[in-house]
């Protein structure tokens, strides 16, 4: 088969399409003949060096991907050959064929094309266990960096469709009109004081749960939008790994600061996500309730071109690669 190879860590001329070994299937693990897979930061670290796979996973890039069971290893009963999956993946997914733990493959919503689907696994994953953990209520209000982006796409529609209040950051004018559209209430440039922009608009009592992929350039500022017993889940670092926590003031706020990881989880862990995902929110998908995001499609081949398009930060929504 063939796959997306990086030669040395670096940039994106560091990835190459070249011919590896095709997987076998081992004890509770689907071979998948790749439809399309979807583009994450975490891709971009690992390309850089950053973000090495687990112990025992594939060394190629890709994180999520959908597509057609090719076979099953021993003690596989679900899925079957010949059926159409999303997966969720420790790694590997930038390839022609690919191998799952079978219990985080699920069967893409109806009505989402398998290309479309190949997007959806890593943010709703990402998305449902991150507002899980925070025990996001629908009463209240969250905030969500990054609004455009792929997890942001799918996070503002989830909250909105939960009933929360909903509040954004974006750049750009387009991606903060896209936002709206998404179903966020209030959209902040990032650019600005968007920590004053969050208080005035709960009236001075902050977010009850932000969900941030900053990191540590905006930790103090996130903190100083918190709200009492508000929740801090952060998921990413773009922003910086290190930063100064003023305790004195997490304190006043009874807060909470939680970071999460999901390419690490134990399997079973993983497997709950997954199964959480097919069943309550692939319904929301069904019904019309939330939509995928916007997608650009870029032929596997060419990933490298989807790292340089992430990077640039042009785009929103989801960067797919088309197998």
């Amino acid at each position: 088969m063939r796959a997306i190879v990086v030669s040395s860590p670096g940039g994106p001329e560091q990835m190459t399409w070249t011919e590896v070994p095709t997987p076998e299937p081992g004890p509770g693990e689907v071979l998948i003949r790749v439809a399309a897979a979807g583009v994450n930061r975490a891709d971009l670290l690992q390309r850089q060096g950053h973000y090495p796979p687990p112990p025992g996973a594939s060394d190629i890039l890709g994180l999520e991907c959908s597509g057609v069971v090719e076979s099953v290893g021993p003690g596989v009963t679900i899925p079957t050959p010949g059926g159409p999956v999303v997966a969720l993946l420790p790694g590997g997914g930038y390839a022609e064929y690919v191998l799952a733990a079978a219990t985080c493959c699920v069967t893409p919503p109806a009505g989402v094309d398998l290309v479309t689907a190949g997007g959806l696994m890593e943010a709703a994953a990402t998305v449902v266990s991150n507002f899980d953990t925070a025990r996001l209520d629908p009463s209240e209000t969250v905030l969500i960096h990054g609004g455009a982006g792929g997890v942001g796409s799918f996070a503002i529609q989830y909250a909105h469709a939960l009933g929360c209040r909903v509040l954004a950051t974006a750049g750009t004018p387009d991606k903060r009109d896209y936002c709206r559209g998404l179903g966020a209430d209030v959209v902040l440039d990032y650019h600005d004081a968007w920590w004053d922009e969050v208080r005035a608009a709960t009236d001075g009592r902050g977010a009850d749960v932000i969900l941030d992929v900053l990191g540590a350039g905006a930790l103090e500022h996130n903190l100083n939008c918190l709200a009492p017993d508000g929740r801090l889940i952060i998921i990413g670092t773009q922003k910086g790994n290190r930063g100064t926590l003023d305790i004195g003031r997490l304190l006043a706020r009874r807060g909470t600061i939680i970071a999460t990881g999901l390419r690490g989880r134990p399997p079973a862990q993983k497997a709950a996500i997954c199964h959480a995902v097919a069943t309550r929110l692939w319904p929301l998908y069904e019904g019309g309730d939330i939509t995928p995001p916007a997608t650009t499609l870029i032929p596997l081949a060419d990933a490298a071109r989807a790292h340089e398009l992430l990077e640039s930060g042009a785009s929103h929504g989801k960067i797919v690669l088309v197998a």
